[in-house]
């Protein structure tokens, strides 16, 4: 069975999946900065794993049924993929910034909005094409970007962005027959054992307060995901991306109130032009919606 479309739920998960990842970025960085990135990485996903399985362990079935997908093999591609992204990203906050990494990895949306025609045969009108341009469009104007995007740092942050589409894309995929469950389990697990070998390899003890900020990380790194799979699974991946804009939003909130940066009038109005595309998107979605409904 596929699992049933909202495209209004699928909007809001989107939207709270974004203000969870500003904040993990925002840990990330902190962290990534004073201890090296594999073990800052493993840590995170031995929480995620762990909580993955107790949930697991709960469920109606137990392991065995969350263990249990139409996609083993794509299930298993996703989780290394992820765990390989945001080890890539954390290298990219750590050498160019939150700012400057980010200008570069927003383009990821444009990447799975352009791949899931072909890849998912998903249906993308040129309203929703221009949507997710004038989305882009903002955050541009929200970055700024300077000199040093372009450093050659900035192809770490652009892999990490090609990673990332290709995990939202495949997320969709396997949403076709896998449950939630299924994939959030394989996410945290092979997460969690992929990156063992190489974090233990970089051990280094953290402060009493680094950890405390590690306790934070894994449980937004867990919260996060969960919020993403379960958003490709009730919406089309197009009809959603242009939400995923909202992050640099909080970002940019996360800097000013926390690291002391400056509100400047181009974030006010990119800021502006990026919610007003979401919106539009989100317009039109119903105007098909009860034009559909009226045909059927």
């Amino acid at each position: 069975m596929t699992t049933p479309q909202n495209t209004k739920l699928g909007i809001w998960l989107m939207i709270a999946t974004t203000v969870v990842f500003a904040t993990q970025d925002g840990i990330s960085r902190h962290l990534g900065s004073n201890y090296p990135v594999t073990m800052v990485v493993m840590v995170r996903f031995w929480a995620f794993g762990l909580f993955v399985i107790l949930l697991a362990a709960r469920s109606e079935g137990g392991l065995r049924a969350a263990a249990k997908s139409a996609f083993p093999l794509v299930q298993l591609a996703r989780g290394l993929i992820l765990v390989a992204e945001i080890a890539v990203m954390l290298v990219g906050f750590v050498k160019l910034g939150l700012i400057e990494a980010h200008a570069v990895f927003t383009c990821y949306p444009l990447l799975v909005a352009a791949l899931s025609g072909p890849i998912l045969g998903e249906k993308v009108g040129w309203r929703r094409w221009l949507a997710i341009l004038v989305g882009f469009v903002g955050v541009l104007i929200i970055l700024e970007p300077g000199f040093g995007v372009f450093s050659p740092w900035a192809l770490v942050p652009l892999l990490a962005a090609a990673m990332f589409a290709v995990y939202g894309l495949l997320t969709r995929y396997v949403a076709r027959k896998d449950s939630a469950a299924v994939s959030f389990f394989y996410t945290g697990l092979v997460g969690a054992v992929a990156m063992t070998p190489f974090g233990l390899a970089h051990w280094v003890w953290m402060t009493p307060g680094d950890w405390a900020w590690m306790a934070v990380l894994c449980c937004t790194a867990a919260g996060s995901h969960w919020l993403l799979i379960k958003s490709y699974a009730v919406a089309e991946a197009s009809a959603i991306q242009p939400f995923a804009y909202l992050q640099i939003v909080w970002a940019s909130a996360i800097g000013l109130y926390l690291f002391g940066e400056t509100l400047r009038v181009n974030v006010a109005i990119g800021a502006g032009i990026v919610v007003a595309a979401g919106i539009f998107t989100l317009w039109r979605q119903r105007v098909r919606e009860k034009a559909a409904l009226r045909q059927a």
